[in-house]
């Protein structure tokens, strides 16, 4: 497979979309499936699917389409869903627990091994498994298990340190839950930040117009 030297980040960000419809047809037991109808069910044009997946080499066959579990399987590859990262969360409150309880890690390329709180009263629950560790911990834990991405599920008032420390603990990569502009203090980190409050105003405008 061919890759071009440069992929957008909108055809990155699509690409999670690919593997989620192609994954429910397969389940379906749909073997094969046009760009025509994979642009339907997704509402995105056959030409900006094949665009999309031609900056990853040829994976269609012209008057047959695509085969659904090679194309579900190189997706994958592409997206890294086998790598299994070590990964840490920071902040088991709500949204902490509710992420570490239902987001499956291990089917999308990250290996959950830690979590992280301040509140000593959480010291020793356990979340899928895991203990909830006081955040006194972090440093000597990373050391020992050398986590490369961490998930922030803290106040945003809390993130501005606990960034600078993982950065010092060699943290590669962080999903942001705070409203903390990461990036333009850290613009070597790979960032992928999530705003649920954006995504709820936007469906507001979109009621309102």
């Amino acid at each position: 497979m061919k890759k071009n030297s440069y992929i957008s980040l909108p055809v990155i960000k699509r690409l999670p979309r690919y593997y989620r419809f192609l994954g429910i047809l397969k389940k379906n037991g749909t073997e094969k499936i046009s760009s025509n109808e994979l642009s339907r069910q997704m509402g995105l044009t056959a030409s900006q699917i094949r665009q999309d997946l031609n900056c990853f080499g040829g994976f269609g066959q012209q008057g047959y389409g695509y085969n659904i579990e090679q194309l579900y399987a190189e997706i994958g590859n592409i997206l890294g869903v086998n790598n299994k990262i070590p990964t840490i969360l920071i902040g088991a409150g709500n949204l902490g627990k509710a992420i570490a309880t239902h987001m499956e890690f291990s089917e999308r390329g990250f290996d959950l091994i830690g979590v992280f709180d301040r509140n000593e009263a959480l010291a020793g629950q356990m979340i899928k498994g895991l203990p909830i560790r006081h955040i006194s911990g972090l440093y000597n834990f990373c050391k020992d298990n050398s986590p490369a991405v961490a998930v922030l599920c803290i106040p945003e008032e809390s993130a501005k340190e606990i960034v600078e420390q993982l950065v010092k603990l060699n943290i590669k990569g962080i999903w942001n839950f705070t409203h903390y502009n990461i990036s333009a203090e850290y613009p070597f980190l790979s960032v992928e930040n999530v705003h649920l409050s954006d995504s709820l105003m936007t469906l507001s405008y979109q009621l309102n117009n």
